[in-house]
């Protein structure tokens, strides 16, 4: 099929690129210029693993172009909207751009098309799709709209394409239904080479959940929701193995073995962030809100995210008694692994509140360093993890790269001044790093475990 992608974001790239790859011929629309260009010219404008190169394959194969909107919409089957929805001051979400690209598609699309939402939007969006595309159709326009929402992991996301958990498709017509199963047969039946990772013969193969519209809007929300309750629980019990005095790595892995219950996202750390969590957390309330429904449950659990930032500052410095004039490592500045995004980080936030206090930080990320360097100022940003560790009193985990796994830590705490180490999400075991012969403290873990004072001359 011939479908137009409008939004080279994170969602509309890589599903571009993912479209393609799977046999369909992909026009993708960016209404920035200078991103437009850089797409062009085969630049991927963020970090993301696998993109790049899968881009340039489909791009050297003619299978993705970049283009202008007016062109995309005109030359397409089918138009997927991945336009940006950010948040208002008041938590809601911002729907200018899909306002202003369901005009564009109503005025210069003609014959038949299906509008799919990509973008998360609030419930009843696809209502008022409907509603601007018949108010302002010309040239003998119809169409169907459809809601397919992302599921797509920052980091993960070109794995998470081909071999998703389900594929939900909010429809209201036969005619759409059909449309969204040709376009996702050959992931639904295993019909193409997976490009990212083999073999792929023992995955099992995604369901296509067709609802209607208003029910697939909802389900991303609460999806996300879910997923931020559920760190957000384990955070709040991780604060209360620190003051009983139980391990919440044990707690965790306990609670993690109930089938009902699973393991992931039962992580204790600095609190999520991102774009997707957090602005869809608060989206949620205000959707929740306007039909009367009272989600306080949702509000609590972004309460407890946004005090881990201060929380964890504290814990700093009650180790090392004054921030200020202190000299501090950091590494990781990304909110999560495999990808620069600093949005929402709690990294950034954490850096913040140490500057404030008049610490001196010096921080590396493998990726995030160019776009950590235009938000936050007043940072030593260093070119290795081991230069940002030189003469500090304390080095912070804030995000779990491998790269820091993998480090030397003989070589890291001859660099220090003092080998303190405190994890923001728990990567480290203590008795490993202890051994290395560092101070150590994790989240929810009561013992301070300190290194046998050094024999000095």
């Amino acid at each position: 099929m011939r479908l137009a992608v409008i939004g080279a974001g994170y969602v509309g790239l890589t599903s571009a690129a993912c479209l393609a790859e799977i046999g369909h011929e992909v026009l993708c629309a960016e209404s920035n210029a200078e991103k437009l260009a850089t797409l062009e010219r085969g630049g991927v404008p963020f970090f993301e693993p696998h993109l790049a190169p899968l881009i340039e394959k489909n791009r050297q194969s003619g299978r993705v172009q970049f283009c202008e909107t007016p062109h995309a919409i005109q030359e397409s089957q089918a138009i997927f909207i991945c336009v940006g929805t950010p948040p208002l001051e008041n938590g809601e979400a911002d729907l200018s751009a899909i306002e202003a690209l369901a005009r564009a598609i109503a005025t210069q699309a003609q014959s038949y098309r299906l509008v799919i939402e990509k973008s998360t939007v609030p419930v009843q969006t696809g209502r008022q799709l409907e509603r601007h595309l018949s108010l302002y159709g010309r040239n003998g326009l119809s169409y169907d709209v459809a809601s397919n929402p992302e599921f797509l992991r920052e980091g993960s996301a070109i794995e998470d394409f081909f071999h998703p958990d389900r594929i939900v498709a909010g429809v209201a017509s036969e005619r759409a239904a059909k449309q969204i199963e040709e376009i996702y047969r050959p992931i639904v039946e295993d019909q193409f080479t997976c490009p990212v990772h083999q073999p792929c013969e023992n995955r099992k193969r995604p369901r296509l959940l067709l609802t209607d519209v208003n029910s697939a809007e909802i389900i991303k929300h609460a999806s996300n929701s879910f997923l931020a309750m559920k760190i957000s629980f384990i955070n709040a019990i991780a604060d209360l193995c620190e003051a009983a005095g139980a391990d919440i790595d044990r707690v965790a892995e306990g609670i993690g073995l109930d089938r009902r219950i699973g393991p992931q996202f039962l992580k204790p750390g600095i609190g999520f962030g991102g774009f997707c969590f957090p602005k869809d957390l608060q989206a949620f309330v205000r959707i929740a809100e306007k039909f009367g429904v009272d989600f306080s449950l949702l509000r609590e659990a972004e309460k407890i995210n946004l005090s881990r930032p201060s929380r964890f500052v504290e814990a700093v410095k009650q180790e090392l008694w004054v921030l200020r004039g202190k000299k501090i490592g950091v590494w990781g500045l990304a909110f999560k692994p495999e990808t620069d995004d600093v949005r929402f980080a709690p990294a950034l936030e954490i850096i913040r509140r140490l500057l404030a206090e008049g610490a001196e930080v010096s921080a590396y990320d493998p990726q995030a360093m160019a776009k950590a360097r235009a938000v936050l100022p007043g940072v030593r940003y260093c070119d290795d993890a081991y230069d940002a560790v030189r003469g500090t009193d304390a080095l912070l985990v804030l995000t779990e790269w491998e790269e820091f796994r993998d480090a030397d830590l003989d070589r890291v705490r001859s660099l220090m001044e003092r080998p303190l180490l405190v994890d923001g999400r728990n990567m480290f075991k203590r008795g490993e790093v202890v051994r290395h012969g560092f101070d150590y403290v994790g989240v929810g873990q009561s013992t301070h475990s300190s290194a046998p004072a050094p024999v000095r001359p």
